[in-house]
C-alpha cells in the first residue's frame, strides 16, 4: 500500500471513530432521540446522493432488505445502545459483527472455516461477552442493543454478498432511501421531544448531522470502497482495527470513558479474535465498512 492510500485509510478509520463519539454525544449527552437522529441522517444522505438512485438495483427486494438491515436496523439499534453505553465499549462490541458474518456465511452460504478462524470467532465472542457482562449477573442493556446492531449489519452483509455488485454511492443512496422514512415514522410513533431537543442542541447538532451523513456515510465509506477495489482484504482488514482503538482513545479523552481491568481485558481478547478472523476472510471489508458506519 502506498503512503497516500495508507494515510487515506487512517483518516477513514479516524472518521469512523469520531462518528462513534459524536453519536454518543448526540443521543446520550444532548438527549436527541436516537431514531430521529438516524432518520434525519439518512434523509440527508438521500438528498446528497439523489443522482445515484438510478438505475434501480435488481432485484429491488434485495436492496430494500439490505438497506433496512445495514441502515435502519443497524443504526437504530446502535444509537439506542449508545444512549446508555460508552463509545469505547460499543466500539468493541460492534466488532462481534466480523465473526457473526462468518458464522452466518457458514449457515446461509455453506462456507467452511479453518480452525484458526474458529479460534478467532471464539476469542472475539468471549471478549465481547466480558465487556457486555456487568459485575454480578446483569448484562448491559445498552451493549445488547449494540450487539443487535452488529447482527443486523452482518445479516445485511450476507445478503449483499449474494447480490450483484453495486457502486458505493448508489448503495449509500438506496440505504438512505429505504431507511429514512421507516426511522422517521418510528420516531414519530415512539419518541417525543425530537424538535425541542434538536433546537436545544442548536448548531452543534446540525454540525453533527452533516458530519454523520456527508463526511461519514458519503465520504468515508466511498473512500473505503475505493481502497477495497485496489487492495486485498487481508491487507485492509487488520488495519481497520485502528477504528475501535481510536474510539477507545477518543472516548477516554472526549466523553470521559472509564476503562476498568475487565473492559481492557475483554477488549484485548475481542480485538485479537477479530484480527485472526479478519486476516482469514476475503469478505471482511464489506461487513466492516457497514459496522463502522
Amino acid at each position: 500500500m502506498n503512503l497516500r492510500d495508507f494515510i487515506l485509510l487512517v483518516c477513514v478509520c479516524l472518521i469512523w471513530a469520531m462518528s462513534n463519539v459524536v453519536s454518543k454525544i448526540v443521543v446520550g449527552n444532548w438527549g436527541v432521540p436516537p431514531l430521529f437522529f438516524a432518520g434525519v441522517r439518512f434523509a440527508i444522505v438521500v438528498l446528497a446522493t439523489l443522482p445515484w438512485l438510478r438505475p434501480v438495483p435488481r432485484p429491488l427486494w434485495r436492496i430494500v432488505a439490505i438497506g433496512l438491515l445495514m441502515g435502519a436496523g443497524n443504526f437504530a439499534l446502535l444509537f439506542v445502545g449508545l444512549q446508555t453505553s460508552t463509545p469505547s465499549a460499543a466500539a468493541v462490541v460492534v466488532q462481534a459483527g466480523v465473526p457473526i458474518t462468518t458464522l452466518l456465511s457458514i449457515v446461509m452460504l455453506g462456507e467452511r472455516i479453518h480452525w484458526r478462524r474458529a479460534l478467532g470467532i471464539s476469542l472475539t465472542l468471549a471478549g465481547v461477552l466480558i465487556v457486555v457482562w456487568h459485575p454480578g449477573i446483569a448484562l448491559s442493556r445498552g451493549l445488547l442493543f449494540v450487539l443487535g446492531a452488529a447482527f443486523s449489519g452482518s445479516l445485511g452483509a450476507i445478503l449483499m454478498k449474494q447480490a450483484e455488485e453495486i457502486a458505493p454511492l448508489r448503495f449509500q443512496a438506496w440505504v438512505g432511501l429505504v431507511s429514512a422514512a421507516p426511522l422517521l415514522v418510528a420516531s414519530a410513533l415512539v419518541e417525543h421531544g425530537q424538535i425541542a431537543a434538536s433546537f436545544t442542541a442548536g448548531l452543534p447538532f446540525l454540525a453533527a448531522l452533516l458530519f454523520s451523513a456527508l463526511v461519514v456515510s458519503v465520504g468515508a465509506h466511498t473512500a473505503y470502497y475505493g481502497l477495497i477495489a485496489r487492495y486485498e482484504a487481508n491487507l485492509l482488514s487488520p488495519l481497520t482495527l485502528i477504528t475501535p482503538l481510536s474510539t477507545i482513545g477518543l472516548g477516554v479523552l472526549i466523553t470521559g470513558d472509564q476503562l476498568d481491568a475487565r473492559t481492557i481485558a475483554g477488549s484485548a481478547i475481542a480485538l485479537i479474535g477479530v484480527l485472526i478472523v479478519a486476516v482469514r476472510r476475503t469478505g471482511a471489508p464489506i461487513a466492516q465498512a457497514q459496522e463502522h458506519a
